[in-house]
């Protein structure tokens, strides 16, 4: 998408502080090894802040609908009409071995746009593409740390956005490595570099304004929410967007009356490295989708693919793994995300209604930390060419892991399908 269109519609929101406990953050990856999975046992999803009600507020009645539109372009996921397309991808988790591999990408300069150059062609064309921004982001020229206090060079920002992600999601267990300032330099960041975000604030203001974007066919907004902070006790109780429903649910009332026209849930929970959502995940996914506010939920955290399911209609993508890392942790899970296409079609009442999805696997495990998809089109590709990602036996390996993990709650029973080409 054009962000140069894009314009943000801001709504008065509720603000509430729900702290859940902290978790371990993933090491700083080594390809293989046996997993190491932190325990992220939280309270129940449901259960409200102290002091703060857990009963959301009726439905509002819808706003007028965007007009329909001939301009939005079909894609394989959505055949029949006016589309509109998301794109989502995983955690941008910058560990040392990332700067140090964009130090010689850039000639001593940081450059990580050849690490994820060839997501370029996936995202360019998405009427709306979203990343998450996993830490904080530090000064040009450092200092920068990895695990467990993150701090991390901000040259990222500028390639992201110059690959054509619009925004990023930025609520996680690491939003408040750096404190309020490393929280306030990051979204300073993402500002010059042309990236929406929502999920941490830099004024009350900011946090009682839902996200909504503008993007010539529909007005998306993006709710988020993070199981826990590591501990760090915010500053301010509405600097970071914390996992509780009834609260998501209330911004996604307000994001409606603001005019919001498709409502995202982007949840921050999850075990590190496993190929399962757990019962937190599942119960607020459902709880979101239940409350009929939502039109997707997905997620990201256990850095590594996890499960896609159509629940009630809607489509819940629980984890899309990194979108680039390089952990010390040795699972060969760290190493592999997912890159979503999710499609909405326009009736004839001008009203989006979710149409379809299509998932691309993806590694980075080869040499100089290269994304590369290896979804079955990929696979016929580098093999007619004699190239691979990492090695034809490992690309397959990969591609296998992820289809069974993201095929295990019934996706592909229930529409979901391995990307195949533009």
């Amino acid at each position: 998408m054009n962000r140069s269109s894009t314009s943000i519609v801001r709504a008065a929101a509720l603000s509430v502080l729900l702290l859940l406990p902290g978790c371990s953050g993933s090491g700083s990856v080594s390809p293989t090894g046996p997993p190491d999975i932190a325990d992220t046992t939280s309270p129940p999803p449901g259960a409200p802040s102290p002091g703060t009600s857990a009963t959301a507020r009726p439905k509002p009645e819808s706003p007028s609908p965007t007009p329909l539109r001939t301009t939005a372009a079909k894609t394989a996921t959505c055949p029949g009409g006016e589309c509109l397309t998301v794109v989502l991808t995983g955690d941008l988790l910058l560990h040392e071995g990332l700067w140090e591999q964009a130090a010689v990408d850039g000639g001593g300069q940081l450059d990580f746009g050849p690490m994820l150059a060839a997501q370029e062609e996936y995202i360019a064309p998405a009427d709306f593409a979203i990343c998450h921004q996993e830490t904080p982001l530090a000064e040009p020229g450092g200092p920068y740390s990895g695990f467990p206090a993150f701090n991390v060079p901000p040259q990222i920002a500028d390639a992201v956005a110059n690959l054509g992600y619009d925004a990023c999601t930025t609520a996680s267990n690491h939003t408040l490595d750096a404190g309020t300032a490393g929280l306030n330099r990051t979204l300073d960041t993402l500002d010059t570099a042309g990236l929406e975000h929502t999920g941490s604030y830099r004024t009350a203001a900011e946090a009682a304004e839902p996200l909504i974007v503008d993007t010539g066919e529909a007005r998306i907004a993006v709710i988020t929410g993070t199981y826990a902070l590591n501990g760090i006790v915010p500053e301010f109780g509405w600097q970071v967007d914390q996992l509780d429903p009834a609260v998501m649910i209330a911004k996604a009332d307000e994001a409606r009356e603001a005019g919001a026209d498709v409502v995202l849930a982007a949840v921050h929970a999850g075990d590190e490295y496993a190929d399962y959502a757990n019962a937190q995940q599942q119960e607020v996914a459902h709880a979101l989708v239940d409350s009929g506010r939502f039109d997707l939920v997905y997620g990201h955290h256990s850095h590594s693919v996890l499960p896609i399911e159509k629940y009630n209609g809607v489509w819940i993508v629980y984890g899309l793994g990194n979108t680039i890392a390089a952990h010390l942790t040795p699972d060969i899970r760290n190493t592999e995300g997912l890159l979503v296409e999710v499609s909405f079609e326009q009736d004839d009442d001008g009203g989006w209604q979710g149409a379809g999805i299509r998932w691309l696997p993806a590694t980075w495990n080869g040499p100089a930390h290269r994304w590369c998809p290896v979804a079955a089109v990929n696979l016929e590709e580098m093999a007619a060419l004699g190239t691979s990602c990492v090695s034809t036996e490992a690309d397959a390996a990969s591609r296998q892991r992820s289809k069974v993990t993201v095929e295990s709650m019934g996706a592909a029973d229930a529409g979901a399908v391995e990307w195949q080409g533009q």
